[in-house]
């Protein structure tokens, strides 16, 4: 049974992953309160990793910096899965690179027309 949950949780996870789907990301604020928020995941692998883009500058880098303690939320009305662990924040470009998904960089305009071509043909 325990191994099917872990099945069924990384299925769930992986179709709510990518443009178009949220989750509901939960850290501990500056002042040390429960903060969540809505964001997209951008790539998974089952419930080993899940990773998450937003701005250097944001909140959100800030209270995973001075605390890595964290919890998802994926839910719709046929299930709820919450799960909790630590995160990092990914500075190498090759490895943001890898982690971001289409329309999040088209969205911000980091692509440009040559690469955007190329990812568009990878889909």
């Amino acid at each position: 049974m325990h191994q099917e949950l872990i099945k069924r949780a990384g299925e769930i996870i992986e179709k709510n992953t990518g443009a178009g789907t949220h989750c509901v990301l939960a850290l501990i604020d500056l002042d040390g309160y429960p903060a969540a928020s809505t964001i997209t995941a951008s790539k998974a692998d089952g419930i080993r990793w899940i990773t998450f883009c937003t701005g250097l500058g944001s909140t959100r880098v800030r209270r995973i910096n001075q605390c890595n303690r964290a919890s998802v939320c994926f839910n719709s009305e046929e299930y709820n899965i919450t799960l909790v662990g630590t995160m990092e924040v990914l500075t190498d470009p090759r490895i943001k690179k890898e982690m971001w998904y289409v329309d999040w960089k088209e969205a911000r305009g980091v692509l440009t027309d040559e690469q955007r071509g190329k990812e568009c043909g990878r889909i």
